[in-house]
């Protein structure tokens, strides 16, 4: 098939979260990194670096021939797997707050959960086209599906992290409802996700805190509930135009996390209900064109590939955005294109280049 541009509109959506992205780590970071490193530019420079390395594996990943792709997809899901079980090894793995979630490369780090996320996406696109009749069957279809997903979901919350294990639970949802599962299948498997969830966060005592602090975060206003107070206090203020770019009272250190999993308040803070509103229907047009982009994709794993790297992305900003705004228990995920994150950065600028690859052959 002719291949053409590549669709534009959901190019430039991508763009412009990423262009926000840049002002908005720098403004809430200044302060930290002249805390941190006497240098307010240190985020903003170490993100601009990620972002090169992301948009040139964006730009390769666009033009990849991914059909021939599909012969990498067993190696890859091994070296995956293999990563994630690394960082549990000591002298290899980078313990920061608690959580086994890096590798360490020198003054860098990758974080193999992105790694994984990836990979899962593009092995569930290749399984669902090899054999598409078989997802009617929850024995030959599903439950080698389910039993992957045990795996590696095993294997992130021992971390731990359950919003990236979410996040990729509610990817492979979208790609089995996309591939055409029984309904009765997909209600049984919402049904025992959410008692799973339910399962995990009952397991472990912090996970309750956080949960209790979700439904009264007033009762821990200095422990648990502390986070999402200060983000809820650097919402409200912000009103309708916000306080002004860099004029953040929270970024004085008040709120943790303000530059990565909790940039949102920032913008809301700094650019009000109309900045963080754009930034939402910034990703309402992402996931309508990545969506379209599926629907018109030229083959079945196409199809599945685009419908798994949109759900990835949209899901992923949903959580965060819910978490920052106190609608969702805190779950420590980054806001996609716009949080400082390395490896997050780039991992998802290979996804939507594989994305943009796909709509270079709709139809």
């Amino acid at each position: 098939m002719r291949r053409h541009r590549p669709d534009l509109v959901l190019l430039g959506a991508i763009l412009a979260l990423l262009g926000i992205g840049f002002i908005m780590v720098y403004s809430s970071s200044a302060v930290r990194g002249y805390i941190q490193f006497d240098d307010p530019y240190h985020f903003l420079k170490m993100e601009v670096i990620w972002a090169v390395m992301g948009l040139v594996a964006m730009v390769f990943s666009m033009f990849v021939d991914l059909r021939s792709l599909r012969r990498f997809v067993k190696p890859a899901l091994i070296i995956a797997i293999a990563l994630l079980v690394a960082v549990k090894i000591p002298g290899i793995g980078r313990r920061v707050n608690g959580a086994d979630r890096w590798i360490g490369l020198g003054p860098m780090s990758i974080q193999p959960s992105e790694v994984i996320k990836l990979t899962m996406v593009f092995v569930m696109a290749h399984v669902l086209a090899l054999e598409p009749h078989k997802i009617q069957s929850f024995r030959k279809g599903v439950l080698p599906i389910l039993g992957l997903l045990g795996v590696i979901a095993g294997l992130i919350m021992l971390q731990p992290d359950l919003g990236t294990t979410l996040v990729i639970a509610a990817t492979t949802f979208f790609m089995l409802i996309a591939a055409g599962a029984r309904t009765s299948h997909i209600v049984s498997l919402a049904g025992l996700g959410l008692g799973l969830v339910v399962a995990a966060i009952a397991a472990a005592p912090y996970r309750m805190r956080r949960i209790f602090a979700f439904l009264d975060p007033w009762d821990d206003p200095l422990g648990k509930g502390y986070q999402t107070i200060q983000a809820l206090l650097a919402l409200g203020p912000g009103g309708l135009f916000g306080l002004g770019l860099g004029q953040s009272r929270q970024k004085f250190l008040y709120l943790p996390e303000n530059h990565t999993d909790f940039i949102f308040a920032m913008i809301g803070e700094e650019l009000g209900f109309i900045g963080a509103s754009l930034v939402v229907l910034l990703f309402f047009l992402f996931a309508w064109r990545g969506f379209r982009v599926a629907m018109r994709a030229p083959d079945a794993f196409m199809g599945f590939l685009a419908v798994g790297l949109t759900a990835m992305v949209s899901v992923q900003a949903m959580i965060n955005m819910g978490v920052v705004s106190g609608v969702l228990p805190v779950t420590g995920i980054t806001l996609p294109f716009i949080s400082y994150g390395g490896t997050s950065l780039v991992f998802t600028m290979i996804g939507v280049g594989l994305l943009l690859n796909i709509s270079r052959e709709v139809r």
